[in-house]
């Protein structure tokens, strides 16, 4: 059996009739060829099956045209419709994503951006992900642009892509509270998270101007098990709360689950229940969730235009949070 080594850009030169630089022009965006050129290479290119080395060209040109992306977690529903945008835009910019995974813990984000950062990869995006002090830095001294989308740093200094938080937890208790609901509940995310703390805050804020407070809390992490563990813990009792604010839709429909399955609860008539990011899956009958909705399209838009403008050398500052809005539906 004859074994069929991989095809170079030296062999498509041969049967192009041209140089390998050409054939590098041709597969470079930007590069100046002429379309008689070009035309010959990639007809040889495709007859010999040969596809360019996108890292080989990035260890050349410095530029990988790659956007490194490291999230928590894929399960909330929030996230894939996050990636399907996030992915759209920056390959109309040119660029494709490198999705990496990664728990909350600082050494593990860590090993993960290493990771990405020796991918050689032009940005980097982390979303649902904390990002330590010293991480931003080495990222500052590989020259590559960070945005933290869906999260912020107490401190200064980091581009963040957030929407109103503390505004949507207001709006939030305003809507329970017109619905006549007083004993309202919370089942938190995770709490090291900027997102949960800024919901909470705002719940707590609207609670207080209308003369209330917060009735019963629990934590369900952002993990669809302990919100139902949660749940069990708020709801299996005589003093329960008639209304609940669940710190993201994932945990909302787990909530709604244990309350209607395994408790014999009418939603909302015994129990009014809001989520927070109207993922697809809020509108669906089966739990018609009332929610408050993060415009996916609008962060994703000011996260590429920040990274499309570091790239290009242009400093940004991070925008103010972005406008969230009340959907109203059947669960509250």
């Amino acid at each position: 059996m004859t074994t069929i080594g991989k095809v170079t850009s030296l062999d498509v030169a041969k049967r192009a009739g041209v140089s390998r630089s050409a054939v590098s022009r041709v597969f470079t965006p930007g590069a100046s060829v002429s379309p008689r050129t070009a035309e010959k290479v990639r007809e040889a290119a495709e007859a010999l099956g040969y596809r360019p080395n996108v890292l080989a060209r990035a260890m050349l040109t410095g530029k990988s045209k790659i956007i490194g992306l490291v999230v928590a977690y894929l399960d909330n529903h929030f996230y894939p419709t996050v990636l399907e945008l996030l992915s759209a835009a920056l390959e109309r910019e040119g660029y494709h994503v490198l999705v990496f995974m990664a728990s909350h813990t600082a050494d593990d984000i860590g090993d993960v951006v290493s990771q990405i950062l020796d991918y050689q990869v032009d940005g980097l995006v982390l979303a649902s992900v904390a990002l330590s002090s010293d991480l931003a830095d080495r990222c500052r001294a590989s020259g590559v642009p960070v945005v933290l989308f869906n999260r912020k740093l107490e401190t200064e200094g980091e581009f963040a892509v957030v929407s109103d938080n503390r505004m949507g937890g207001r709006l939030a208790a305003e809507h329970l509270i017109a619905l006549g609901r007083t004993r309202i509940g919370h089942i938190a995310g995770w709490e090291g998270a900027s997102t949960q703390r800024d919901r909470e805050a705002g719940l707590m804020e609207g609670l207080r101007a209308a003369g209330l407070g917060l009735f019963a809390r629990e934590v369900g992490d952002f993990r669809l098990p302990r919100a139902k563990d949660a749940a069990r813990r708020m709801f299996d009792t005589d003093q329960r709360p008639d209304a609940v604010l669940v710190a993201n839709d994932y945990m909302a429909f787990g909530v709604m689950d244990v309350l209607r399955a395994e408790l014999g609860l009418s939603v909302p008539e015994d129990v009014a229940v809001i989520g927070f990011d109207d993922v697809p899956s809020a509108a669906w009958p089966a739990y018609s969730l009332t929610t408050i909705k993060q415009d996916a399209e609008a962060m994703v838009s000011a996260t590429v235009n920040a990274l499309m403008s570091e790239i290009g050398g242009t400093e940004v500052v991070s925008p103010d949070p972005l406008p969230v809005s009340l959907i109203r539906r059947h669960s509250a």
